[in-house]
């Protein structure tokens, strides 16, 4: 199954089968014992049975849909306690608001061979409001220790059917059965997406007939179509290394409301179209209503106007006005939490707050700026084909240029120069939004900026194996990025103290920090360095001199890989190395040089080694990904990639004593 992909292929059922494949208070004794968990050892829990199933039902004259669910699990280790804390979210909005009832937990524990059951208490649930609109009802169940199973069941019923829950199946721990049955009435047409790479084991339909008594109508019976969908041993989702976030890929079920065919009133679309989600923001004061309140910057905007004559340089001077004059708070939305000219006057504010306020400075200076909405890494894709407002959590700047060249601008972080995104905001496709909604488009987010690193090294080496060494080291694009944050967090003598840590035996008694503020240029560190011999000459040495300057452990250590690898940007690594061997001493054993590439011109590793026979050794290490985003298909290929990478610059220079 793709990522996501539009359901279709059903069994039809003449009846869906009722065998319900948990009964709430009664356990399988034999999973209290450890000899059905083998195959999960390494699990911290597993989840035995996860089943709901979703009714609609008609109150006071409208839809509304109710979840029963009930859920088992097996605590394999302490770190696994936290699964005893269950998190059941609940919408209210407009006087309506979705319920949790009905309520029940067990803690089963083997004592002395028996089973000893204990009851969920109500005085361990409480509710947590977390936003306006949202809260969390939370419970613990009691007593929970390594080999324990708990189980709870409740109901949630809602009134919004827009809003039907979604239904997970795969979760960071291992599930052995997964189970989600819905009962849609005809006059609800919802669109159903399957998302992840797991197999359904079953998938069914049936219909049935039900009557309802609908507001404005006379009872009525409905054709009923019931769903069945379930997924058996189904593996943990962990987060790996260089990817967005585990939610783009987990399966699950989703759901959304498309339209509405009620009786005598025909089909009614509630579906938003994209066209439709640009006028909403546009009319809305906290979007469309700040990008033209600029005027207050009008003097000083007229200054940097003056004192810059093109384009790019107006951008850059605006983006650096207004990047330092507001704080970003660390809050992404889409809407403004107050009024430009507040943020402003507050010196803090969320991105909205921020990109929005630099859409109107831009704005205000002649600049055809526009708003573009985004999804983060962290928050999740964005499915082109469901036109969801509330998929997206972030705002970025478009600036056209001329000769139909286009700059996306974003003022929130300090160290980030104009033109250039946060990596949080390269997450595939943004949507321009234009005055005129037909020009409104996607826009590809791929930045053109590089993560780049570049070391340059001289390495002098003494006859006892020791050597001095100095490095001009730059940090460009995304790498620049990094390097320059983490310099502001720790000051330069820390920053140096992180390098001796990771070499051992290293000393740095000297070093500079160049084109630190500079954001557009490269942040360049020089450094000299000495390292400590044997205590006596020594006649042959040994020396793995790249290993010091590259990674040693490959980040991509499982053997396979369901989605895809996302570094965001495209990979520059190289390293420039000449060592100066001591006197009479001469290269005996070199590495050999190697070129490794991925396919389809995904990639280069290139490793050059030249021995002068003048005492000088020179070693080129380059390293080249082309590409930001490499498939599933590509995992083994890229993997192996960096296995031959690291071997490589793990070999050994062998040098001897001259006889």
């Amino acid at each position: 199954m793709a990522v996501a992909g539009v359901l279709a292929g059903f069994i039809s059922l003449p009846a869906l089968g009722q065998n319900e494949p948990i009964k709430f208070g009664k356990i399988d004794e034999r999973d209290l014992t450890g000899a059905n968990f083998v195959a999960d050892s390494a699990a911290e829990a597993v989840v035995l049975c996860d089943f709901g199933r979703t009714r609609f039902e008609v109150f006071e004259g409208e839809f509304r849909y109710v979840l029963e669910r009930v859920t088992r699990i097996k605590i394999l280790k302490k770190s696994g306690y936290d699964w005893a804390t269950v998190h059941v979210p609940l919408y209210r909005k407009d006087g309506n608001s979705e319920k949790l009832s009905n309520l029940r937990g067990f803690t089963y524990n083997l004592v002395n061979n028996q089973v000893v059951k204990e009851k969920l208490e109500q005085s361990s649930t409480f509710t947590e409001q977390t936003t306006v609109n949202n809260s969390v009802r939370k419970f613990t169940l009691p007593n929970v220790r390594e080999g324990s199973i708990i189980e709870y069941t409740y109901l949630v019923s809602s009134d919004f059917i827009f809003n039907l829950h979604d239904w997970r199946f795969q979760r960071s721990i291992p599930t052995r059965w997964s189970e989600y049955r819905v009962a849609i009435p005809e006059y609800l047409d919802y669109k159903m997406l399957l998302q992840g790479y797991e197999p359904l084991a079953t998938q069914e339909r049936a219909e049935t007939n039900t009557q309802y008594t609908i507001a404005g109508s006379d009872p009525v019976v409905a054709q009923v179509t019931n769903y069945r969908w379930a997924m058996k041993d189904v593996p943990a989702m962990h987060r790996e290394p260089f990817m967005t976030t585990p939610d783009d890929y987990v399966a699950q079920m989703d759901f959304e409301l498309a339209g509405t065919r009620m009786p005598k009133q025909g089909y009614r679309s509630v579906t938003n179209s994209w066209e439709k989600i640009n006028q909403i923001l546009l009319e809305d004061d906290n979007f469309g209503g700040q990008l033209g309140r600029g005027g207050f910057l009008k003097e000083q905007l007229t200054a940097l106007l003056a004192k810059n004559p093109n384009a790019p340089e107006r951008i850059a001077a605006i983006h650096d006005l207004v990047r330092k004059a507001v704080k970003y708070n660390g809050a992404d939305r889409i809407f403004a939490t107050t009024t430009v000219r507040k943020a402003y006057d507050q010196h803090n504010g969320s991105a909205a707050d921020i990109n929005l306020l630099l859409i109107a400075a831009l704005r205000e200076a002649g600049l055809q700026a526009n708003p573009v909405l985004l999804s983060t890494r962290d928050n999740g894709m964005v499915n082109q084909n469901f036109p969801l407002l509330s998929k997206f959590n972030y705002v970025v700047a478009h600036v056209a240029l001329p000769e139909g060249k286009e700059m996306l601008v974003d003022a929130t972080e300090e160290m980030i120069p104009c033109g250039m995104l946060p990596p949080r905001c390269l997450s595939g496709t943004g949507r321009l939004i234009m005055p005129e909604a037909a020009k409104s488009r996607w826009i590809d987010l791929q930045p053109t900026q590089r993560h780049m690193e570049y070391r340059q090294v001289t390495l002098t080496l003494d006859n006892r194996g020791g050597y001095t060494g100095k490095i001009h080291q730059e940090h460009a694009g995304y790498s620049g990025v990094s390097t320059r944050e983490k310099l502001q967090k720790n000051g330069e003598k820390k920053f140096i103290e992180e390098i001796v840590s990771s070499h051992e035996g290293w000393s740095i008694p000297k070093y500079t920090f160049k084109e630190r503020e500079l954001l557009h240029k490269p942040l360049a560190v020089d450094y000299e360095f000495t390292m400590p011999g044997a205590d006596a000459p020594v006649g042959t040495i040994y020396l793995s001199p790249m290993r010091q300057f590259t990674d040693e452990k490959n980040p991509f250590s499982r053997e396979d890989r369901r989605f895809p690898v996302d570094f965001g940007a495209q990979v520059d690594e190289t390293v420039m190395l000449t060592i100066q061997l001591p006197a009479g001493y001469q290269a005996e054993e070199l590495p050999k040089p190697s070129i490794v590439d991925l396919p389809d011109n995904g990639g280069r590793f290139s490793y050059t080694v030249a021995d002068n026979g003048q005492g000088t050794v020179q070693i080129a290490s380059r390293m080249s990904l082309r590409k930001p985003v490499y498939m599933a298909e590509e995992y083994a290929y890229l993997r192996e990639f960096y296995n031959r990478m690291l071997a490589k610059q793990a070999e050994q220079i062998v040098l001897k004593k001259k006889s």
